[in-house]
């Protein structure tokens, strides 16, 4: 007589159990380099050395971070300014831009579209020069505007992808029935269209907030010391022959907080509204 198989039940309790087990490691492993970090943040700097990298301090030293903060505070403020307006301005834009190419077709929407598309694959370092010229020629070359206007046009084809793609799943039916009752280009992105794209707006938030604020090359080369965010200071934290690696460690951790910060308010939202797009019934 054959031995009675496995319940069900039981084996997908266990394929459950090792799936998680394997998500753990996984998630410790790539843990570990915010453990170095944080344990070199809260030494002193005359306890940093190779060979105890990875001991937790004896003491901690909380001061790293005041120190850090000293030094990059003001550029914080500057990112902050620099990744909020230019990714609003971006969202928005892109969200227009992508209205436009999905619902209002026009003689040669999809070359513009994919004329569009080609600037997401241009390096940052083949227009630097261009760029810089172009910035100096408007007179904003030093300033956090230049910056924000080099973001702005350089999220605008990701942004315009996105909403184009997250509108082409918006019903026609809505756009001809505003258009019968006599509603323009404008009113219907402002009654019909914009409240029903906040999805597609988290998307977009969070991958230009995480763009721009992490950028560095820009950062370094359209801006002055007063106009610099906190990607530049940060690498000068680590200047000099001599490095107290609490210090960029400690200002490593306090630039990646609005980010985070950014990823744990619309995380969730994230992949919704990467899968949003139709309108139910």
């Amino acid at each position: 007589m054959a031995a009675p198989s496995r319940p069900p039940a039981r084996r997908l309790r266990a394929g459950s159990l090792l799936t998680y087990l394997l998500l753990v490691v996984a998630a410790l492993f790539f843990l570990v380099p915010v453990y170095l970090l944080l344990a070199t943040a809260l030494k002193s700097p005359d306890a940093i050395n190779l060979g105890t990298a990875w001991h937790w301090p004896a003491r901690l030293n909380w001061a790293s971070f005041s120190d850090a903060w000293a030094k990059i505070g003001g550029n914080m403020g500057n990112s902050l300014f620099l990744a909020v307006v230019s990714t609003l301005l971006a969202a928005l834009l892109g969200s227009l831009n992508g209205y436009a190419l999905a619902k209002w077709k026009f003689r040669g929407a999809n070359t513009l579209f994919a004329l569009m598309l080609f600037g997401m694959f241009i390096p940052y370092q083949a227009v630097l020069i261009p760029l810089f010229q172009f910035i100096k020629g408007l007179g904003l070359y030093g300033s956090i505007w230049g910056l924000v206007l080099a973001h702005v046009v350089y999220g605008l084809p990701i942004t315009t992808l996105i909403f184009r793609n997250f509108y082409s799943d918006v019903p026609d039916a809505l756009v001809e029935a505003a258009t019968i009752d006599g509603a323009g280009f404008w009113d219907i992105y402002r009654r019909v269209i914009f409240p029903i794209s906040i999805p597609g707006f988290v998307v977009v938030i969070i991958w230009e907030f995480t763009q721009v604020w992490n950028e560095f090359l820009f950062a370094a080369t359209l801006t002055n010391t007063s106009s610099q965010p906190v990607t530049y200071a940060l690498s000068q934290l680590a200047g000099g022959q001599a490095v107290s690696w609490n210090l960029p460690m400690a200002g490593a951790i306090l630039a990646a907080l609005p980010t985070l910060l950014v990823y744990v308010l619309l995380g969730r939202y994230f992949v919704r509204g990467l899968l949003a797009g139709s309108v139910k019934g």
